[in-house]
């Protein structure tokens, strides 16, 4: 029995500021857990939690939709979730979360400003604006977004009167079924039920009604959960996909525009160019504005994005809190298929030239100073400037004019010194 509490005392991490991928998890399992047993049963049973339920059978539901079908659901409703999130206005349909659940997932990424008039009552209030987490938040893949999300919405369970135990083994309990696959909604109990409606808002799983039963089908961003890939797996799941999609259209032949943009939204679609034109292959709203953040965009398409990175904009940027990193990675990770392939995917003097934008900020550091002059004796000057010295705190002096210039915490003990020297 010690090696489960050594295992409860483990999973309790996964409420920690840097959640544990499952992968983890399950190898400390297959590491104190005698062979014999299911890793997997026993995560779920360590939790307090069900075993994955079963399936329903395909004569009970009615059409699912395709693997390609769920994607394309997942990532729509995560989209219109982020853009909820960082812009109610930007975004074209509203998910079911209330003002109060919005507001805790709004926490440390957007801030707002309040006027008051005399008698401190509220006169105004800006538009909420995004945070340096904020910024960086919206640059992070998909994976580590949804962890941010979870993360808050399993904090806060409790205000809910959700018990965080019963969330997190639901959690573990869901990524462990099978995407596409139908699941009764009936063998959940009442705090599940709201639970997956809540995850239907992001996309986590897709809820449909049948004649009798209604049913969830689980996406590959609830599956993925559990899931901890390395870039090289991740291109080569990528490709997988492809040539699936491309099955699919052999058999049920879609539109080469939906078919490019339905791979897209899997696989990078941002081109950038050694001229520092950009050009992105995307319809989604969510990508014109995270790609605002760093660059002008000039003119979009139905299916394409054009803008160009600027000294103006990159340096709006980094006043945000974003890095000339970030933005690179972000840019690498989201190449297009194109150029994904090569070394580099994003042209080295573009990469260099951000790097170089980003430096020019640092040359200058402010410091809260005090200037003196017009010193009675050189005497005196000459003695100031030594007692800076000995401080640390001389920023600059002028021995011909005999002025200078100290740091402000010194100030006052400046001050006393003088004051001294001239008794």
């Amino acid at each position: 029995m010690g090696e489960f509490r050594i295992l409860a005392g483990f999973l309790d991490l996964l409420l920690s500021s840097h959640p544990l991928p499952l992968v983890l998890v399950g190898r400390f399992i297959a590491s104190v857990v005698p062979g014999d047993l299911d890793k997997s049963s026993l995560l779920l049973y360590s939790l307090g939690g069900a075993l994955p339920r079963e399936p329903m059978p395909s004569n009970v539901t009615v059409r699912l939709p395709s693997l390609e079908e769920l994607e394309a659901y997942a990532l729509g409703q995560w989209e219109c979730f982020l853009l909820q999130l960082i812009s109610s206005s930007q975004a074209e349909k509203t998910t079911n979360f209330s003002s109060s659940m919005m507001k805790v997932f709004q926490r440390g990424l957007l801030t707002q400003r309040l006027y008051f008039l005399p008698n401190f009552s509220p006169w105004d209030k800006e538009s909420p604006r995004l945070t340096e987490s904020g910024f960086q938040f919206l640059l992070m893949d998909t994976n580590a977004q949804l962890w941010y999300i979870v993360r808050e919405y399993i904090t806060n369970s409790q205000d809910r009167g959700v018990s965080q135990a019963d969330l997190i083994s639901f959690l573990l309990e869901l990524s462990f079924h099978v995407a596409g696959e139908a699941y009764n909604i009936n063998t959940l109990s009442d705090p599940q039920r709201n639970m997956i409606k809540d995850f239907a808002d992001l996309g986590l799983v897709k809820l449909q009604q049948g004649r009798k039963d209604s049913w969830f089908i689980p996406t590959k961003l609830a599956t993925n959960l559990s899931v901890s890939l390395t870039e090289s797996s991740s291109r080569k799941e990528v490709y997988w996909l492809i040539a699936f999609l491309a099955h699919t259209c052999m058999e049920a032949p879609l539109k080469a525009h939906d078919f490019l943009d339905c791979v897209l939204k899997y696989v990078g679609f941002v081109v950038v160019e050694t001229n520092f034109r950009m050009y992105a292959y995307s319809t989604s709203k969510l990508h014109c504005e995270i790609l605002r953040l760093f660059s002008r965009i000039e003119y979009q398409l139905p299916n394409l994005i054009v803008g160009a990175i600027t000294k103006e904009s990159l340096y709006n940027a980094f006043e945000n809190g974003i890095t000339a990193e970030q933005i690179i990675s972000f840019l690498q990770q989201n190449a297009h298929p194109r150029v994904a392939e090569r070394i580099p995917s994003v042209p080295e003097n573009v990469c260099d030239q951000m790097r170089l934008w980003e430096s020019d900020l640092n040359r200058v550091e402010m410091t809260l100073a005090y200037f003196y002059d017009e010193f009675p004796s050189r005497d005196i000057f000459e003695a100031a400037c030594e007692y800076a010295r000995e401080c640390g705190s001389l920023l600059w002096e002028d021995s011909k004019r005999m002025r200078l210039s100290i740091k402000a915490e010194i100030h006052m003990n400046m001050r006393e010194f003088l004051r001294a020297q001239n008794n």
